[in-house]
């Protein structure tokens, strides 16, 4: 197994080569981070495990250089790059569903309603982060690695080079911000 570090260094600097080696390396680590997303709004069915990891590989692509110096590091920042493209497809399928050049056809089902009140609640859930930015961004960052990317304490703690009980402190207290947030959009 190639040197994680050595490979996100070569990625660091422009190396495609090492970038690609990265992403198969951790292509597991990945898919887990994915599949806890993503397991959170199982009505997403258009966006799946897969389809998230290689578009989050595609963004990564797009950015460039990337400054990462392990890892959990890279872990961290493929949480919030899938943080950003869950938003954005809840996005367009609102946008899509709200008209366009479609014609509309009553569904029987609450399929379509249950779909919309999913996307609802990852706009709602960005829109309370952003909000949250102006408290801290480490309480943003510990939000998008353990409900974006399904981190666990220990590996979030290890990113930033904290405690697990500050993880822990900053995890409540992001919670009851967001809560409250959360509680003025409605």
């Amino acid at each position: 197994m190639p040197d994680i570090t050595t490979l996100l260094a070569g990625a660091t600097h422009g190396d495609g080569n090492a970038l690609d080696r990265l992403f198969s390396e951790l292509y597991r680590d990945l898919r887990r981070l994915a599949h806890a997303r993503l397991k959170r709004h199982k009505t997403l069915t258009l966006l799946d495990t897969t389809s998230l990891v290689h578009e989050s590989y595609l963004r990564f692509l797009r950015s460039g250089q990337v400054q990462i110096a392990d890892r959990t590091h890279f872990l961290a920042y493929a949480a919030r790059v899938m943080r950003s493209v869950v938003v954005d497809f809840a996005r367009e399928s609102l946008a899509q569903r709200r008209g366009g050049k479609d014609v509309r056809v009553p569904l029987d089902t609450g399929a379509a309603a249950a779909a919309s009140a999913a996307e609802s609640e990852v706009i709602r859930v960005n829109d309370a982060l952003e909000e949250l930015s102006a408290v801290s961004d480490r309480l943003v960052r510990v939000v998008e690695m353990r409900y974006f990317g399904g981190m666990s304490e220990a590996e979030i703690a290890e990113a930033f080079g904290l405690t697990e009980r500050t993880v822990r402190r900053d995890w409540e207290k992001a919670r009851m911000v967001l809560a409250a947030a959360l509680k003025r959009q409605h």
